[in-house]
């Protein structure tokens, strides 16, 4: 009979630990808050304009996860993207979505038991079995749980749901800062230099980038990421006016008269600030097998994601 396991969250932890578990016979349901999979490797779209406004791109430097970006290459679900050369950050080629970065976990998801706009509220264990409880009143049962939210939801969750374990201090060390990104259509293309993406010192602004010049937008468009200082003050201030803000501070690389229209949008957990050391965290506490994974965890972003949503999986196949 197949171990089962719920995954709480479809990012690209969630999405990698359900691949490596099934791989190893177990039967996995993935459920996530949102309306899609990927978390913050998420393209938008505003009529013909695409935009990447979460994650821009990923390097990668484990061979584990070089393979992973090769074999997505190879069946052209990305591509290499050739940032500025005389950027030392960006010595070597990025990879991204080749029609958008949410192209990716979405290729990811194809063959996977996802189940969308299910919120988790409770969990509890009853006789050896785990019980999952949703907030649309749905119930799932499994022998193991890997969560993959953002540490504070996961804490969150556990303090809902009454479970106390000595892991709740550890997911505390893990901060997140928060980011505005604000996506604007364009009558021209951006003044942004070859190949569109370009991060800025000073100022209120973090990262620019040209969606169609990234090839991922067939009309003009760009995004803008905010500082996590700027983001952080402003953070509930009225969007628009957010987006007028910091659309103003850049017109040398976005002309005033090109901007068309724009959206913003808040990312409460975009970046893990302060990580935990280890690629994933093991309960010793609980009496069911619970594994918490995720970008707060190793090396962070969505190289250190992918790793911990493997290294989760591994340590329930060992157990």
């Amino acid at each position: 009979m197949k171990k089962t396991c719920i995954i709480i969250g479809a990012g690209l932890s969630g999405l990698t630990a359900a691949h490596e578990l099934i791989k190893n016979n177990w039967e996995v349901t993935i459920l996530d808050k949102g309306r899609g999979v990927g978390g913050r490797m998420a393209t938008r779209r505003a009529g013909e304009a695409r935009f990447d406004h979460g994650a821009q791109y990923f390097s990668t430097k484990t061979p584990d996860f070089q393979a992973f970006a090769q074999a997505i290459i190879q069946k052209n679900i990305a591509k290499e993207w050739h940032l500025q050369e005389g950027d030392t950050s960006f010595s070597h080629a990025r990879v991204i979505g080749t029609e958008g970065m949410s192209n990716i976990p979405k290729f990811l998801a194809e063959k996977l038991n996802v189940i969308t706009n299910e919120k988790v509220v409770n969990i509890s264990e009853s006789g050896g079995n785990i019980k999952v409880i949703t907030e649309a009143g749905n119930t799932y049962e499994a022998d193991a749980i890997i969560c993959t939210t953002p540490s504070p939801q996961a804490i969150e969750l556990l303090q809902k749901s009454e479970i106390a374990t000595a892991e709740i201090e550890h997911l505390k060390e893990i901060n997140y800062d928060p980011c505005i990104a604000v996506m604007a259509t364009l009558k021209a293309q951006t003044n942004i230099p070859s190949p569109g993406g370009i991060s800025l010192k000073n100022g209120n602004i973090a990262w620019v980038a040209d969606n169609f010049q990234k090839g991922i937008s067939p009309v003009f468009s760009a995004t803008i990421h905010a500082t996590p200082a700027f983001s952080s003050a402003h953070f509930d201030d009225d969007l628009t006016q957010i987006g007028h803000q910091l659309l103003s501070e850049i017109p040398n690389l976005i002309a005033p008269d090109s901007i068309e229209s724009y959206q913003v949008h808040r990312w409460r957990y975009s970046l893990a600030a302060e990580r935990y050391s280890e690629n994933c965290l093991v309960s010793k506490s609980t009496k069911f097998p619970l594994i918490f994974a995720g970008d707060g965890f190793g090396i962070g972003n969505i190289e250190g994601a992918y790793i911990s949503g493997k290294s989760a999986a591994q340590e329930l196949i060992k157990r």
